[in-house]
């Protein structure tokens, strides 16, 4: 496929998983309706792009740009985020499904998930500092070693997670979120 600059476009109803994708750099596209399921979007960059509505599950983003990605009712199961391009990471997610997904090592400082399933997604040795997890799922997600000062659990529910190996000073919790950092202990709390 030939590289190529697209910007400004709108990609509606379009089956990637079919027809492919070419490679190149995707400037300010909105992608709604799309599948990407399955699809190599290695070392494709997109800038400042939106995706309503996509299914990437099962997608190959290594060496993949993101930069300024928002997804919105997305599917983005098993996808490997700590392979793509880290040079301006940024990722936005609202109302997606990210189960055994994996950040493991990258700087999310600051990231926002909303109204996300993240089931035993790999945060192990991720930098979120100051990311925002609004009424999120994260049952099951792996933190280790993972930095999480000033990060917002206060409105997700079922992590799970050792403060002694994280790093949580000025992290918010909800008073029954607290639970979850104390399961190392096998303690009864009534």
């Amino acid at each position: 496929m030939n590289e190529n600059n697209v910007e400004n476009k709108d990609f509606r109803q379009i089956n990637f998983s079919e027809k492919g994708i070419s490679k190149g750099e995707y400037d300010s596209c909105k992608f709604i309706n799309c599948d990407f399921s399955g699809v190599n979007l290695s070392n494709i960059a997109f800038i400042d792009c939106k995706f309503e509505n996509c299914n990437f599950s099962m997608a190959k983003i290594k060496g993949t740009a993101f930069k300024d990605a928002k997804f919105k009712n997305c599917k983005l199961l098993g996808l490997t985020f700590n392979e793509c391009d880290p040079f301006l990471l940024l990722l936005e997610f609202d109302t997606c499904h990210l189960n055994l997904s994996s950040f493991y090592k990258l700087v999310l400082k600051k990231i926002e998930f909303k109204n996300c399933t993240l089931h035993e997604v790999d945060f192990t040795e991720t930098n979120l500092t100051n990311a925002k997890f609004e009424n999120c799922d994260l049952t099951r997600a792996i933190f280790v070693n993972t930095i999480l000062e000033k990060a917002d659990f206060s409105t997700s529910y079922n992590y799970s997670f050792d403060p002694e190996i994280n790093r949580i000073k000025k992290a918010k919790f909800s008073k029954m979120g607290v639970i979850g950092l104390l399961g190392k202990y096998d303690i009864i709390i009534e």
